[in-house]
């Protein structure tokens, strides 16, 4: 490797030099000092700029494909609109960064800090985001279909605690592990994302979509899913206590083991879904429709089943000495005894 072509450590560079160097055809800036230059609808396709000072450098409607920005100092920039698609910003410091409708398509933005960044709008479809810090981040529609945010080990995770994904696309993402702790997923679209083990307590997912959804042993506790779409969804071993799910859809969802005790789940819909061994103690499911659905051995001590819909439901062995059942509808329901209710 030719090292004439790299700048040297921290070196102050003009922007109209660094324009006029990059159309000569060199593309190494490695570690040059450019901050708070404008480079405003620059094309800068495939530069070299790793672990470049770049705070407060604008950026706007740049083009800066394909380029290297490992480990660069970008906090505080202005990448409105920039298109990053497949950059390496691997490492780089973009906290407080303005990213408002930026393109990070198939980005790497892996162990990235991006926290209090504002990423409004911004495509983040298929990037990698792995070990990233985005808390109090901005996702607000967002794109992150396809989106890595995988947990890899203890030491290796994707923290968005306090962060705002409201109407976000997550279709298919993985967030394996990921704290979202306090998030605003408010109509966010996490259909077929893969939410195993994550931390959503006291996350709001007010009619976010989670059809079809793996949320196995994740952490809902004191979560808001009224009027959340779960139908589907996988949800086994999940603690959703003290969850507000009124009008949510659980259509079909795979809720064995988990514990919903005093969780709200007035008028839910629960038709199919199986619920196993669930923990239902205190949980308020007045004029819930829990039609068909699997109750074998599931415990609702002093559950509210206030006009319930439990037509053809199984609550075979389950505890029902203490639920409240005035009103509700039994016709057709194995009771706990083996019976068949009239």
């Amino acid at each position: 490797m030719d090292h004439s072509d790299h700048a040297t450590k921290e070196q102050p560079i003009k922007s109209a030099d660094l324009l006029q160097q990059y159309q000569a055809g060199k593309i190494h800036f490695s570690k040059v000092r450019l901050a708070m230059a404008d480079l405003a609808e620059a094309d800068l396709i495939g530069i070299d700029l790793s672990q470049a000072d770049l705070q407060r450098v604008v950026f706007r409607f740049a083009y800066l494909n394909r380029a290297n920005l490992n480990k660069a100092n970008l906090t505080a920039s202005k990448l409105g609109g920039v298109n990053l698609t497949q950059a390496n910003l691997t490492g780089a410091m973009l906290k407080d960064a303005d990213l408002h409708g930026a393109i990070l398509q198939r980005a790497d933005l892996r162990s990235a800090d991006l926290s209090l960044a504002n990423l409004l709008d911004a495509n983040l479809q298929e990037a990698d985001l792995r070990n990233a810090q985005l808390d109090g981040a901005n996702l607000s529609g967002a794109c992150l279909r396809g989106a890595n945010l995988r947990q890899e080990n203890s030491r290796y995770i994707v923290s968005l605690r306090g962060a705002s994904l409201r109407k976000a696309d997550l279709r298919g993402a993985n967030l394996t592990g990921a704290d979202l702790s306090r998030v605003d997923l408010r109509g966010a679209d996490l259909s077929e994302a893969t939410l195993r083990g994550v931390d959503l307590s006291g996350a709001d997912l007010t009619e976010a979509n989670l059809h079809n959804a793996l949320l196995t042993e994740a952490n809902l506790t004191r979560s808001v899913l009224r009027g959340a779409w779960l139908e589907n969804a996988r949800l086994e071993r999940s603690t959703l206590i003290e969850a507000d799910m009124a009008s949510i859809n659980l259509q079909g969802a795979l809720l064995a083991d988990a514990k919903l005790t005093s969780a709200h789940l007035a008028k839910a819909n629960l038709t199919h879904a199986r619920l196993s061994r669930a923990d239902l103690s205190r949980a308020n499911l007045w004029q819930a429709i829990l039609q068909e659905a699997q109750l074998t051995d599931t415990y609702l001590a002093r559950t509210n089943l206030m006009q319930a819909d439990l037509t053809n439901a199984n609550l075979m062995r389950s505890e029902l000495s203490s639920a409240n059942l005035q009103g509700a509808i039994l016709q057709g329901a194995t009771m706990p005894d083996g019976s068949t209710h009239p």
